[in-house]
């Protein structure tokens, strides 16, 4: 179970790492110092996950080498069941806690196995309905992510958690293009995937800058994912629509103003307020001078400042009334002023 008592920031190296167990704990070391609450990584083989014939999209096109095909660009991203020990080991020396997406049973099978408490399930296995049915017996937190899905596609999956009573699950509100355009984030449906099923939403960014994140904290997001490299010119899928170190630890600077910028839905006046209040707001005076026993008229009355006295609505409380002495002109009145 996540901590969600303050905004979760996710880390998503996912295979950034470009299949080295030495780049994976650098990149770890660094989103720790980042401000990150998480690493991610991606638990597959090439073999379960992609067929010879798969083509690469374009993104991935532009990323990679037009001469390896999608298969082979995912086996050299692998890391193998033995990878992971270390990787785990080093995350829990950086006091970071691991989290992985299985892309199939299996992987998560094994990840269960070695005892990683969170899941993360990737958009496009919204319609893997083997995979979820694996997850939700585990009874474990599981984040799942919503790109490319339908809302009835969000239902179908959530029933499955629901017949195996599980349900300590996020979800993210994704948008599966990297890097994406700012007119197709369409942040207010990760509100509407909130009112329809009731569990706490997340975001997973796959824009450029920290604007849309933030943007997803004010609107109500308990997780932020958001690709992680330390060089955007490596080779590699995902590295041009990651965030470099220095800027995700801008990215989690402005989460964390953001969300204690956000408050409470409550109405007071702030402890800093308290000496404004009292010197700019207005307080009734006396304006020209009223004899002991003489009624008070409101052309005696005017309002200035401090407002530390009392306001306009009890000149209604003051008109007609008798002075009770002589009260001179920038007297600030009281009650007991009058009888």
């Amino acid at each position: 179970m996540l901590d969600l008592t303050k905004v979760f920031v996710i880390a998503e190296i996912g295979v950034n790492h470009n299949g080295s167990v030495d780049v994976a704990k650098e990149m770890i070391s660094a989103a720790k110092l980042s401000g990150a609450d998480a690493v991610k990584f991606q638990t597959f083989t090439a073999e379960s996950l992609v067929s010879r014939g798969t083509p690469k999209v374009d993104y991935q096109e532009e990323t990679t080498d037009e001469s390896e095909s999608h298969y082979d660009m995912i086996k050299s991203l692998e890391l193998s069941h033995e990878d992971h020990y270390p990787i785990i080991e080093h995350c829990q020396l950086n006091g970071i806690q691991f989290i992985s997406t299985p892309y199939d049973v299996e992987s998560a099978r094994f990840l269960d196995k070695i005892g990683v408490g969170v899941f993360k399930t990737a958009s496009a296995d919204i319609v893997d309905l083997s995979l979820h049915k694996f997850l939700a017996g585990t009874g474990k937190t599981v984040i799942i992510s919503t790109g490319m899905a339908t809302m009835d596609e969000v239902r179908e999956v959530l029933d499955i958690y629901k017949v195996a009573n599980n349900s300590d699950i996020i979800l993210l509100h994704c948008v599966s293009n990297y890097p994406c355009r700012f007119k197709s984030l369409n942040l207010r449906a990760m509100c509407t995937l909130e009112t329809e099923f009731g569990f706490p939403v997340g975001y997973s960014d796959h824009a450029y800058g920290a604007y849309p994140a933030v943007a997803a904290v004010a609107m109500g997001a308990k997780v932020v994912e958001k690709h992680f490299t330390l060089d955007r010119k490596w080779s590699g899928p995902d590295h041009k629509a990651s965030s470099t170190p220095e800027e995700f630890k801008e990215l989690v600077k402005a989460i964390r103003i953001c969300e204690t910028s956000l408050g409470s839905p409550k109405k007071a006046v702030q402890e800093e307020e308290k000496q404004m209040r009292e010197v700019s707001r207005k307080s009734i005076f006396i304006v020209n001078p009223v004899m002991q026993g003489s009624p008070i008229r409101l052309e005696n009355l005017t309002l200035r400042r401090p407002g530390t006295g009392l306001y306009a609505k009890s000149f209604v409380d003051l008109e007609g009334k008798l002075a009770k002495y002589d009260l001179k002109a920038e007297h600030m009145m009281t009650l007991d002023d009058v009888e």
